[in-house]
């Protein structure tokens, strides 16, 4: 009988006791107890019993945040892409959008090869180019808006916008494209293209005449593709200012070859901040700069960003802007139990850019477990295993 009664007050499967839990879409910043069943948050309180639990874990001295979304990432059709699984859910983060891997003739088979068998949490911006980063993304014979904005419609859970890079015209037509498409499927796109003398675009025409608000510039610490900065007085420029007001949104998009620590201490200094923080993951970038989300999140914190901006900037922020808030991005009752449990460390820490120059910090992010859709997928420090204690074991082994 008190067996019984005892799995009947186990309410919860999992219980995450004691750590710092940041949710900026809720305005939480407290010490609190996370407690999820099934795949869902079920409470998020002061001082739950630890009975209630089937499986209780300790985060003293960690932040509980929800799961990190990497709004720029490769795991599609690009030559250097990496198993969303095998490298983002070890960082805490549990969603990732693909970054044009894919395009209106290529989707499917990035769904059915990558998305359908990811645990990782897997959206897609599709590339305004029919055969995605499979093929050229200056083929303006492979570009078409209406069937581009019917696969969209297609699949609306899964492709959250549209993907324009790496495009060697001197013109707009792809934007062009991709802003159409956008209109007939109300998505909006993320862009990439430079601003290099030989291609006769600038960073004004392309934000303020081509951009709708919603609109994303990723790689913005990279002077090849936005010029936020005046060259010659550091100051950000006026139409950078106008932009922002009139709702363009700028993304970080580290990479291997998109930050740089001057144009990024000049622009966080006078506190113009990404409205998203992303990796442009992919096999270069994993191994030189090692841009995964809690190294970019670290970077942006030794450029002064505070710990709750970074993590509102890399949980609601990017859900809010692919329209994914408030059912991603938050630990609100109900929602679906992705959870990024993370170590504040100090000391001192080298970080690279993609110069390969370092600066040095004080602090560094960590993630050290990862719960997605209520399952345990990523635990460091062994946080959810029970304790070996049997004295004398190591005598029984043969």
């Amino acid at each position: 009988m008190l067996a019984g009664a005892s799995a009947f007050a186990q309410q919860y499967d999992l219980l995450i006791k004691n750590g710092h839990v940041i949710d900026p879409g809720n305005e939480i910043d407290a010490v609190l107890d996370v407690a999820i069943k099934g795949d869902s948050i079920a409470a998020v309180a002061k001082d739950i019993p630890s009975d209630q639990a089937k499986k209780t874990i300790d985060a003293t001295g960690l932040y509980v945040t929800p799961g990190l979304i990497d709004l720029h990432a490769h795991v599609f059709g690009y030559s250097g892409w990496l198993w969303p699984d095998d490298t983002q859910l070890l960082t805490g983060t549990t969603t990732v959008v693909d970054c044009g891997g894919s395009g209106w003739r290529t989707f499917e088979t990035f769904k059915e090869t990558v998305i359908d068998r990811s645990k990782t949490r897997v959206l897609a911006f599709i590339n305004v180019v029919g055969a995605g980063m499979v093929g050229t993304e200056s083929d303006i014979d492979d570009m078409d808006a209406e069937k581009l904005a019917a696969k969209i419609k297609q699949f609306p859970e899964i492709i959250v916008g549209i993907k324009c890079a790496h495009y060697g015209r001197k013109d707009y037509y792809n934007l062009e494209q991709a802003v159409k498409a956008g209109n007939l499927a109300g998505v909006p796109m993320i862009v990439d293209n430079s601003i290099l003398t030989s291609n006769d675009r600038d960073t004004e025409t392309k934000l303020l005449k081509y951009f709708r608000p919603g609109d994303i510039h990723t790689h913005m610490f990279n002077d090849r593709h936005l010029e936020i900065a005046d060259r010659f007085t550091g100051k950000i420029q006026p139409y950078m200012l106008e932009a922002r007001k009139k709702g363009r949104l700028l993304d970080v998009g580290h990479g291997s070859g998109s930050f740089v620590w001057p144009n990024a201490h000049k622009v966080m200094a006078q506190h113009f901040y990404p409205d998203t923080i992303s990796t442009d993951l992919h096999n270069s970038s994993i191994f030189t700069t090692k841009a995964d989300m809690p190294n970019v999140m670290s970077k942006m914190m030794a450029l002064g960003m505070s710990l709750q901006e970074t993590i509102f900037r890399s949980t609601a922020r990017p859900a809010q802007v692919i329209r994914k808030y408030p059912e991603i991005g938050t630990l609100g009752t109900g929602k679906i139990a992705d959870i990024a449990v993370l170590e504040l460390e100090e000391g001192i820490f080298g970080f690279a850019d993609s110069w390969k120059k370092k600066k040095l910090a004080k602090q560094r992010l960590r993630a050290v477990l990862t719960v997605r859709a209520g399952e345990l997928v990523f635990d460091e420090k062994g946080l959810g295993f029970p304790e070996w204690q049997t004295a004398g074991e190591y005598e029984k082994i043969p």
